[in-house]
């Protein structure tokens, strides 16, 4: 820390970097030198001096603007994870890019919650080896930044290989896109904390230094955020082509026709005429055009992002390089005793504006609300309020099965439906035995009112014809109550007369009978 009982020779608000000795991020520092051996630099942090008061302010609104953010992004993961398919739609390529989305909102979010000290001291901001937090809010958001903008890549690739190619992307693509998707945000960040780092640069959030942060990071960025709006331009271009040739298609073949089905293989794929190829992509892009939307919205964003943001870093090291460009605010700070409003004139050439700023930031922490209003759905709603107003008590069934209460119901084969609401048993006629095949001791007797005979309690004697080549096994002989069926009691078989019947003749006496059975 400052050694403050030595002599400071500059003028304030500026230390003389003599009193401080090396730690945190040196190169963070604006000096200039004014004598051999006399430096002064201008008190940390040097956002404070560059923007107006208020500017601290937006950027914890941006923050907080981060919290709702991540709280959508939540919101969308729990959905998709505990939720049905049917309710959500879910696909992988929305899922890691929300993750990704959310892992850049923590690099907002833990500044807020941890409020950590931006300064190592007095002229010197800290780095990721001097304060944990700035190395974690730095790495989720280089490593969030880096997976939203490949995530982005691959769900452009992927549709505009099913629009343009007709190519059916499958596990295949999923292997790969899972290995891009979070393969190359580990290498970049890799990349970035050993030869770049991270420090704290304007805000609460610590950001990637200077030093060779062009070809580790800003580069490769662009690179796949430039390659993602050529791929969604040219399918958009293919889908303006493919519109205006459907409008000269006149031929009525194709008005009824199917949509054609086609291969992965570019050599197996069929002809297709102009309108069946738009209806083909007319359906894609209605399937696809909420994640077209996010794909947009988000590398505009990271544009936006790395061009603000770069032209902010070489301004900040052309004036390290170049003290002479920033020396007429030094005066005029020296000369309004470290009033920094009284030069914030001077200072507007020398960084960007504050509204650009606070712009960059909060379309940054927008992009978890953006993803909510573009991928979300009500029947997401409608899930998580079934799914919560049935966990607190127990489902009700629609039926119950209640054969297995046998220390109530003692007869086999006896089975119920019970009601939903109400425990009225709904039991048929137990097949097992009738009340007509029942002893006599058993029979209880017939309740009033209007009763249905029983058809088949009893089963005549059968005698096999002669030549028949079945043989069935009689039943076993039982009472036959003539009263109960519409039978003529003299050609059946009764136990006080053993009259036999023959099965061929049931009818001819008793036709009547016989169609009414």
């Amino acid at each position: 820390m400052a050694n403050l009982s030595e002599f400071n020779l500059c003028p304030p608000p500026f230390f003389d970097i003599s009193l401080f000795d090396d730690g945190g991020y040196t190169q963070g520092r604006l000096c200039q030198q004014l004598a051999d051996d006399t430096t002064c630099c201008l008190p940390c942090p040097m956002a404070e001096w560059v923007y107006p008061d208020y500017f601290d302010t937006l950027t914890t609104v941006a923050n907080w603007v981060a919290v709702v953010g991540g709280v959508c992004c939540v919101f969308l993961l729990l959905s998709w994870a505990v939720l049905p398919v049917e309710k959500t739609n879910r696909h992988y390529l929305s899922v890691c890019l929300t993750a990704g989305v959310l892992l850049m909102t923590l690099g907002f979010i833990i500044p807020l919650a941890a409020q950590p000290e931006q300064c190592y001291d007095e002229i010197t901001p800290h780095s990721m080896h001097t304060s944990t937090v700035c190395g974690a809010s730095g790495a989720f958001l280089m490593f969030g930044g880096w997976a939203g903008v490949m995530w982005a890549f691959l769900r452009s690739l992927s549709l505009h290989l099913q629009i343009c190619w007709q190519v059916l992307v499958g596990r295949n693509f999923m292997i790969f896109s899972q290995a891009a998707g979070w393969g190359v945000p580990i290498l970049g960040l890799a990349l970035v904390l050993v030869f770049s780092g991270v420090s704290f640069r304007f805000g609460a959030t610590c950001h990637v230094n200077h030093a060779n942060s062009l070809a580790d990071f800003w580069i490769p960025l662009l690179v796949f955020a430039g390659s993602t709006v050529i791929i969604t331009f040219a399918t958009f271009g293919y889908c303006i082509k493919v519109y205006l040739a459907s409008l000269s298609d006149n031929s009525a073949s194709t008005e009824g026709s199917n949509l054609p089905t086609y291969s992965a293989t570019p050599s197996h794929r069929p002809s297709v005429s102009p309108r069946q190829a738009y209806r083909r992509v007319r359906r894609v892009i209605a399937l696809q055009w909420r994640g077209i939307a996010i794909v947009l919205i988000i590398i505009a964003d990271v544009i936006f992002f790395s061009i603000v943001f770069v032209f902010q870093d070489n301004v900040v090291q052309a004036v390290t390089e170049d003290p002479s460009l920033a020396e007429d605010w030094g005066l005029c700070l020296i000369g309004a005793r470290g009033d920094k409003n009284q030069c914030l004139n001077e200072a507007s050439s020398l960084v960007v504006n504050e509204a650009t700023v606070t712009a960059v930031l909060l379309l940054l922490t927008l992009n978890g609300v953006f993803l909510t209003f573009l991928l979300a759905r009500w029947s997401m709603v409608t899930g998580w309020f079934e799914l919560l107003s049935c966990f607190p008590r127990k489902r009700k069934h629609e039926f119950v099965s209640a054969d297995a209460r046998d220390e109530i119901r003692k007869h086999t084969r006896s089975y119920e439906m019970l009601s939903k609401e109400t425990n009225i048993d709904v039991t048929p006629l137990s097949p097992a035995m009738s009340p007509a095949m029942r002893s006599p001791s058993m029979r209880s007797p017939p309740p009033a009112g209007r009763q249905t005979p029983d058809y088949f309690g009893q089963s005549a004697k059968y005698h096999a014809p002669t030549r028949s080549y079945s043989s069935p096994r009689p039943p076993s002989a039982q009472t036959w109550d003539p009263q109960q069926t519409f039978a003529s009691p003299q050609k059946m078989y009764h136990p006080m007369h053993h009259e036999e019947m023959n099965p061929l003749g049931m009818n001819r006496h008793s036709g009547h009978e016989g169609d009414r059975i």
